[in-house]
């Protein structure tokens, strides 16, 4: 699995990172060796280590252009060493297949942790190692965490171990299926390790999700006095349709990431689809084998009286809806729904204020804990050195056929750019606009033109990286030659364009299938429309929370990660797919008992009001428990220590659980109480088409014949 995929081959930051790959092998400068000595970078002893890491270096295949501080030429020396004299570097470029893996064997075989000279590794190549290294480790305990967890949980919620233990079994199934797809897609094109976390965390919560519904209505239907085999049918019918109902808005949801080239994002989209289908199909046939295997034993192993012993509380009883905290809740939002509606929705809009100053950022070591080495080069980099090597700009001219001297003249003005501490080409290095040493002939090849690298002193990451970008992609070139610049800052530039340009198309068309699925389900326009602005203003209000806590920092201490002033592109898109469906998933099974409850009730005003009601108090529990349940497993998603999981997972908990109680118990009840009978309009041309390819509602439970006749 990979750790980049954020732009597409056609980027001219990836064109020039091709062309100085495949001409100027080398060029490309990946990885730092930092070595820190009590007496000095010049001491005999920091010298005797850079010698063995050298040794290492040029004895490994792929490793090419090593430079160090104890052997550059004079004028290079400032560069590779720190302010005070304590620390040099030694810098290289790994190259060829399997680069991030050899980056971590060697960063692992240089590293000396303790000891008056301490060797540690960073750089993009290290730094990437450590990213893979650290998600593996926390995909392990985020499952650690989120599997027992949700195990007691459900043991609670249904009253019984024995229907606690299969939609945790069903879970461990579609994880077992999502790791099997994951391994069969790296065989065939590029895949995000990123998606390793999601993939898993979407798998293990749908799948408690989808058994969470069908069991309810399984020991729901036995209650009301079917046979096992009767319940099993009946609830298949019913909710196990809606499941699939619910399943197909995901997968569209995700499908929706598509548009996107980057493999990032389409790793993403065949994984997501493939866990979506495995959830799903565990519910649908894996599950109600397992009930009628289980019968009446589902309600075996209730440790709700132990608990209540232990905690002396009272015993619950079973009360009818309208006896429910939630009908109760919800009767009283209807009574006054404009207040509700305005207060409740003016809180949400305040909540995603933030968003409107978003700054987006491509991923870096920072996104690491300090602890990680990869790391704790970076911020040595930063802090210490005159230039970041590894956040270095380099300059293409794959047309270039002109003189040195020429090349020599751009290279003085592209120094006089502010932030810039030196440009070397092959003619000549220049700082500050003055020709300070000559150059490096390598730098430029008559067949296939020429590079300049330029130091940076500035973030590339930051408002004043992208600002010195354009000031050098103003410098002009040399008469007849093109000019791409690559780079951290070139890259970070050509992602969020590459993104940001295909976002309407993949917003589009997950509203427009949205609403055509949701109008086929409840052929109601109005409440199509509902639902996608709810959940637009749910995940707004999501959205300007993380940008709140993460690109400004305000909880990085509490959370434990460093915030660099930006949000990576990728996470709020791959948090508004996903976090978009799993709102949808609610609004289906919400829908679906309303509508129930409408289609048996009086069609007037308060026949309406009476199956919201309804519709919410046989569902917020249950609601609450899948919300709680999903936000537990994307919680333990969060515990990560890289920083865009963790917001990965912090905000789809946010999204989920926001969504299940503010949305579905205040905001949603308020504005179907507004709009009435409305709610259920449409045109009188789509009724008709409704009527004839909608979806409907399961009907009355068979006879017992029949349901004989589908059990054999």
């Amino acid at each position: 699995m990979k750790s980049g995929g954020f732009v597409t081959g056609e980027a001219d930051s990836v064109v020039a990172g091709r062309h100085l790959d495949d001409y100027f092998p080398g060029s490309q400068l990946n990885f730092v060796v930092q070595i820190t000595a009590e007496d000095g970078a010049d001491s005999p002893s920091a010298r005797a280590a850079a010698e063995r890491a050298i040794s290492v270096l040029n004895a490994t295949p792929g490793v090419r252009s090593i430079q160090s501080y104890w052997t550059s030429r004079p004028m290079m020396k400032s560069a590779l060493r720190n302010k005070d004299g304590s620390r040099g570097l030694i810098v290289a470029a790994i190259t060829g297949p399997g680069a991030t893996e050899k980056a971590g064997r060697i960063a692992a075989s240089l590293r000396v942790a303790e000891g008056p000279v301490r060797v540690e590794a960073g750089g993009p190549g290290a730094a990437f190692s450590d990213m893979n290294t650290q998600i593996s480790r926390d995909l392990v305990l985020a499952e650690a965490i989120a599997i027992p967890l949700t195990a007691i949980l459900l043991a609670i919620v249904f009253g019984s171990a024995v229907a606690a233990a299969l939609p945790v079994l069903i879970g461990i199934f579609a994880i077992a299926a999502a790791l099997g797809i994951l391994r069969v897609l790296t065989a065939t094109t590029d895949v995000s390790i990123y998606a390793l976390n999601m993939t898993t965390a979407l798998g293990l919560a749908l799948a408690i999700d989808y058994s969470l519904f069908i069991i309810s209505r399984y020991r729901e239907e036995l209650a009301a006095g079917l046979s096992n085999v009767e319940a099993v049918v009946r609830s298949v019918r019913t909710a196990g349709r809606t499941v699939c109902y619910s399943a197909l808005v995901v997968a569209l949801s995700l499908a929706a990431l598509l548009v996107f080239p980057q493999y990032f994002f389409r790793s993403f989209a065949y994984a997501g689809i493939a866990v979506v289908f495995a959830a799903t199909a565990a519910a649908v046939v894996v599950l109600p084998a397992m009930l009628i295997l289980v019968g009446h034993r589902i309600n075996a192993a209730d440790p709700r009286p132990f608990l209540r012993r232990i905690t002396r509380l009272a015993p619950r009883v079973d009360k009818p809806a309208e006896r429910t905290f939630w009908y109760r809740l919800v009767m009283r939002v209807m009574r006054r729904p404009l207040p509700v509606a305005l207060a409740t929705s003016s809180v949400l809009l305040l909540l995603g204020a933030p968003f409107l100053g978003v700054e987006f950022g491509y991923p870096d070591d920072r996104t690491l804990p300090t602890s990680a080495p990869s790391r704790a080069v970076g911020d040595v980099l930063r802090s210490e050195f005159e230039a970041d090597l590894a956040s270095s700009a380099t300059v293409v001219l794959p047309s270039y056929r002109g003189s040195s001297q020429e090349l020599g003249y751009y290279a003085t003005r592209l120094s006089k750019v502010p932030g810039v501490s030196a440009v070397l080409s092959s003619d000549v290095v220049a700082r500050n606009g003055l020709r300070i040493a000559p150059g490096f002939p390598a730098m430029s090849d008559p067949l296939h033109g020429a590079y300049l690298s330029v130091g940076t002193q500035v973030d590339p990451y930051s408002e004043a990286g992208r600002e010195q970008l354009l000031a050098l992609r103003a410098v002009p070139p040399p008469a007849s030659a093109k000019a791409l610049i690559t780079g951290a800052a070139a890259l970070n530039n050509d992602s969020v364009i590459a993104i940001t340009g295909r976002v309407p198309l993949a917003a589009a068309l997950i509203a427009v299938t949205t609403l055509i699925l949701l109008f086929l389900f409840t052929g109601s326009v109005v409440l199509s429309l509902k639902a996608l602005v709810l959940n637009l203003l749910s995940l707004t209000a999501t959205f300007g929370a993380m940008v709140w806590i993460f690109q400004d920092g305000h909880l990085s201490g509490l959370l434990g990660f460093t915030a660099t002033g930006t949000l990576n592109l990728a996470m709020p898109i791959l948090m508004f797919t996903l976090a978009f469906g799993a709102s949808m998933d609610y609004e289906v099974f919400l829908l679906s008992r309303i509508r129930e409850e409408w289609l048996a009730g009086p069609k007037t005003t308060e026949g309406n009001t009476r199956a919201v009601a309804l519709g919410v108090a046989r569902t917020g529990r249950i609601f609450s428990a899948a919300a709680l349940l999903m936000s537990i497993v994307f919680l333990a998603v969060a515990t990560s220590d890289v920083s865009m999981m963790k917001l990965f997972g912090l905000g789809c908990a946010l999204a989920v659980l926001s969504d299940a109680t503010v949305i579905r118990g205040l905001l949603a009840p308020a504005l179907m109480r507004m709009m009435g009978i409305f709610n259920w309009w449409s045109p009188k041309l789509l009724v008709r088409l409704h009527c004839r390819i909608g979806l409907k509602e399961a009907a009355p439970a068979p006879r017992v014949r029949e349901l004989e006749t589908v059990a054999g």
